[in-house]
């Protein structure tokens, strides 16, 4: 079987003719199934109803029933480009992907400042009786691995390689930023030989990270380290999902001496992605980018 698969007529076309919305290549991720797949959770589509909340007046596309996860690469314009690449980890509860709204239009904004989008097309809904990020974890694993082994044919530099995730996706990015040393899945290939942690990371408005009380042992601000990548985190103060996951993820980078930035704003709840409203919020791609440029990482060598 051909690892790298057609997806589509578009991808017989040359990078350089592309618009910003399409991908330049779609990768399947893993070369045949994946880990423990066993194909019976039905059709790949999209979940949303009319009747579903809108985000600044604009429908979300909730893609659902995932078992075949793919890499998409946006590429930026060329005289943009800073050999930067992120993988992006669109956020659903692990139920569905916000494909759009935390995906694919996180790429274009990546591109506009001269950054590669890696969107993770990740396996969802969480499968029955493994943990909720199981198979996910293993496919984002897998995306660093593969992001590394072709950094030259996609142009990037392999030393700033980051993830950027929502909500559960940023649970999944603080997952892969905690648990990179061992894979947890068998080697497949070449590529799970390469590293997979990411050297940096940004989390927006990220779920699951700490547990309530003494509950969730294993909450993931209980296995930051000190060589846990750089992290920049937002979330709002009034998010559903609880601000104290940003704030004792913080603390736990800062009690193991990792770098981090922190912003909370008092309004904006949860899942707004990208799309700006009159709450400060929503301004986070100008606080990252700030950041993403302060620490050096849009700089080429």
């Amino acid at each position: 079987m051909n690892f790298w698969r057609s997806c589509g007529l578009a991808l017989a076309v040359a990078v350089g003719s592309l618009s910003a919305a399409e991908p330049a290549q779609i990768v399947e991720l893993w070369p045949g199934a994946a880990p423990g797949e066993k194909g019976a959770i039905g059709a790949e589509q999209d979940q949303t109803k009319p009747a579903d909340a809108l985000v600044d007046g604009r429908r979300v596309i909730r893609l659902g029933n995932v078992s075949r996860p793919t890499l998409s690469v946006y590429r930026p314009a060329p005289e943009r480009d800073t050999g930067a690449a992120v993988l992006v980890c669109p956020g659903g509860g692990y139920h569905i992907l916000a494909l759009d709204l935390e995906g694919t239009e996180v790429c274009e904004w990546l591109n506009s400042i001269g950054v590669t989008g890696v969107l993770l097309k990740y396996r969802v809904p969480k499968r029955a009786g493994l943990e909720k990020d199981t198979a996910a974890l293993q496919d984002a694993q897998r995306a660093l691995g593969l992001m590394r082994q072709h950094a030259a044919q996609w142009g990037v530099d392999p030393r700033r390689l980051g993830v950027l995730g929502f909500s559960a996706g940023g649970h999944l990015s603080a997952a892969l930023s905690t648990r990179f040393e061992t894979r947890t899945y068998p080697v497949v290939d070449a590529a799970d030989s390469l590293s997979c942690r990411p050297d940096f990371a940004v989390l927006i408005y990220p779920a699951y990270l700490t547990g309530e009380g003494a509950a969730d042992a294993q909450a993931l601000d209980r296995r930051v380290r000190t060589n846990t990548p750089p992290t920049f985190l937002a979330m709002a103060q009034d998010d559903p999902v609880r601000v104290e996951n940003v704030l004792h993820y913080s603390l736990a980078l800062q009690q193991h001496h990792v770098p981090f930035a922190l912003h909370v704003f008092p309004r904006g709840g949860h899942g707004y992605g990208l799309r700006r409203t009159a709450n400060p919020v929503t301004a986070w791609p100008d606080r990252v980018a700030d950041w993403l440029r302060s620490e050096g990482w849009l700089k080429r060598p």
